[in-house]
């Protein structure tokens, strides 16, 4: 309050002041107080308002939540089955189209083959007819041959023969005197007859190199025929080989593209898995949002990637 200052007939005067003043701070102090505790319970309405709006907000955040999950949950079961019969249905095409095109090659292979064997007997034949019109000619010349050499040994022997006698007789006549010569004789016969011998073994030899000679011409005009159809047989196997080669390139890329196909079905089901657990555990902290980028956004905007057309055109 302090120390009073006034004379001692002053001091009631100051004692009444004092005390009108304590009483003007007391209402103001009153007044304030009423406005803090009308200020309190306006921010506790205020604030319970606010917490009930809080629960209500989180109340239909998990409603939403639930609601958006289970939508979201019946779309991604729905992308999979559309997903899977898009899949299928591909496959089933591309076997269609695939085991369509090997049916085609076939055909053409076969028909190939059947062309190749029709000209290959056709060639054939006319070798063989040509083959048989040689032997003929050959034969017919070899004959006229051998009978002219038999002719001409026939009139060779026998001139050898008449002139033997002449020179015989002769011999007779002008050696009569002489006995001992009748060996001579016989010697000189011996030796005409050692000449025959030799003739006809040179005919026999003349007749085996003709022989062989026809049997060279006959293996050689076989070796020919042989090459020739080593050549097609080798033209066909390379023809072969370059088509089982597109074959297994074409087997390859479609096993390929299967492999593909499974690694992202099996992704697919891996994310959906991941979702229907995130959903299922419920966890308000982490919402569950579809990137633009993701493959399930991808695959439901696009569609489907379909693998690309493998060529079949024979090289």
């Amino acid at each position: 309050m302090g120390h009073c200052c006034c004379k001692p007939y002053n001091c009631l005067q100051c004692l009444d002041k004092t005390n009108e003043s304590a009483l003007v701070k007391e209402k103001e102090l009153s007044i304030e107080l009423a406005n803090i505790r009308d200020e309190v319970a306006f921010n506790t309405a205020k604030c319970e308002k606010l917490q009930k709006e809080k629960e209500d907000l989180e109340r239909r955040f998990e409603e939403e939540l639930r609601r958006m999950g289970w939508q979201q949950q019946a779309e991604l079961q729905e992308l999979q089955e559309r997903l899977q019969l898009q899949f299928e249905a591909e496959m089933t095409r591309l076997q269609e189209e695939h085991h369509g095109q090997l049916l085609q090659i076939q055909c053409q292979h076969q028909e190939q083959v059947e062309d190749i064997t029709a000209s290959h007997e056709a060639a054939l034949l006319e070798m063989e007819n040509n083959h048989t019109v040689a032997i003929a000619i050959l034969q017919d010349d070899h004959d006229h041959k051998v009978q002219e050499l038999v002719s001409t040994h026939e009139l060779e022997k026998k001139e050898l023969e008449e002139n033997f006698e002449k020179l015989r007789l002769s011999l007779q006549v002008a050696l009569a005197p002489y006995q001992h010569l009748e060996e001579d004789m016989k010697s000189l016969k011996q030796v005409l007859e050692m000449k025959n011998q030799q003739i006809h073994q040179q005919e026999k030899k003349i007749m085996e190199l003709e022989k062989l000679a026809e049997k060279n011409i006959i293996l050689e005009e076989k070796i020919q025929v042989l090459q020739q159809q080593n050549e097609d047989l080798k033209a066909r196997i390379d023809q072969n080989t370059v088509v089982t080669r597109q074959l297994s390139e074409e087997n390859a890329n479609l096993q390929e593209y299967v492999e593909k196909e499974t690694q992202e079905k099996k992704r697919l089901s891996r994310t959906n898995e991941e979702l229907l657990w995130k959903l299922q555990t419920g966890d308000p902290t982490s919402p569950i949002k579809l990137s633009p980028t993701s493959p399930v956004y991808r695959g439901s905007s696009s569609g489907p990637s379909s693998p690309a057309r493998v060529s079949t055109t024979p090289r």
